[in-house]
């Protein structure tokens, strides 16, 4: 174990420069090409063979029949970074929730798993997902295959702001540890026309006014949320619009709640007045579960790797953010944590959100001893 903790601190410099160079390149959904060009270069060099699949970059080493599936989400979000970091991203986008880090993490734990690939107890699928934030890649990989003969999955997300240094893992319990999610979109379509004239129906006043009807929706002392977070309408201040879109998010842990909320949401949307009103679902994921084997040995083999002092096992474990890795969670026996990233003011999803780089060494030495402790 020592030497899982040596190895990761040596490699860790490299997988540094590695999430620098992805944090600068930020690209959404399955559009990615310079993100897995960048992760391509890292498995060539390190002689892992790996290929394209489901929108996804996957690669394997070790041998066996055996199967354990490592996996690091690798998409940005649409949000112009307003960090004074030298490598921070310039193209509209951002790593704001930290897959950079996560894609680091993997590529790093590869290239301490290949110099033990001999040893290796098993074969280690790597997946470096899209499209997470858009709750669509965790689909596509298990259509796709990627979790076919796999025995146990495992990922690390990293975290902040949670008081803990960084490098300290939370391994949540067994059960329900991340509510599903449905993004959803509304479009408002009537009136529109000439700025002065104050009788014009506005599509702009209609989704202000739905907007906060929707915010109010979901019941107090619930766990999960509705969330507008997009009302766009109108380019022009001396015209009123003819459509506005407004875009937002439903988490939810209980499935009866969340289809009186999305039935709740569609008749609001069908009794607006002098308004035309349409109404969907652009993306779902189900509630993440941790199965009890993956999360039983997590427990039992990070604190022995990274000493007790750096993990932690809390008894409730359910949060506010929704995870795709539910989909590979409901197809195989799977376990989530989380990794400090440091103290910060600002959140994940937060355009000013710092990440302390200190947490990489210790995400390769557990996504390692959670393979050679196997």
């Amino acid at each position: 174990m020592e030497s899982v903790i040596f190895n990761a601190q040596e490699i860790a410099p490299w997988a540094i420069e590695v999430r620098r160079a992805l944090h600068a390149c930020p690209e959404l959904g399955f559009e990615l090409p310079e993100t897995k060009r960048i992760l391509s270069e890292g498995l060539n060099d390190l002689g892992i063979p790996h290929a394209s699949v489901g929108g996804s970059l996957v690669g394997e080493l070790g041998a066996g029949d055996r199967v354990i599936l490592l996996r690091a989400d690798c998409d940005g979000l649409p949000i112009p970074e307003e960090t004074s970091l030298p490598f921070a991203a310039r193209n509209g986008n951002m790593h704001a929730c930290g897959h950079d880090l996560h894609a680091a993490m993997l590529l790093g734990a590869a290239h301490v798993l290949k110099k033990r690939e001999k040893s290796l107890p098993c074969r280690v699928r790597l997946l470096f997902q899209g499209a997470e934030e858009t709750l669509q890649g965790g689909a596509e990989v298990v259509r796709a295959g990627v979790t076919e003969g796999v025995e146990a999955a495992y990922m690390l997300h990293v975290t902040v702001g949670s008081g803990l240094p960084a490098g300290t893992v939370v391994i949540p319990p067994a059960g329900r540890i991340a509510p599903a999610a449905d993004l959803w979109e509304i479009t408002l379509r009537g009136g529109g026309g000439h700025g002065s004239d104050a009788t014009l129906s506005s599509p702009l006043l209609t989704g202000a006014a739905l907007a906060l009807r929707l915010s109010e929706l979901f019941p107090k002392g619930e766990s999960g949320a509705l969330t507008v977070g997009a009302l766009q309408s109108g380019i022009a201040s001396n015209v009123v619009p003819h459509e506005a879109v407004l875009r937002g998010s439903l988490r939810c842990f209980d499935d009866d709640l969340r289809r009186e909320l999305l039935e709740n949401m569609a008749q609001a949307v069908a009794h607006l007045d002098g308004m035309e009103g349409r109404w969907r679902i652009t993306a779902h994921c189900p509630v993440l579960q941790n199965h009890p084997e993956p999360r039983s040995h997590a427990a039992e083999c990070l604190p022995r790797l990274l000493g007790a002092e750096r993990v932690v096992t809390p008894t409730v474990g359910a949060g506010g953010g929704s995870e795709d890795f539910a989909y590979v969670a409901a197809a195989v026996p799977a376990c989530m944590m989380a990794l400090s990233a440091g103290d910060t003011p600002y959140p994940l999803h937060h355009p000013k959100v710092v990440f302390d780089e200190a947490c990489i060494s210790y995400g390769i030495a557990a996504l390692v001893g959670l393979v050679l402790s196997d």
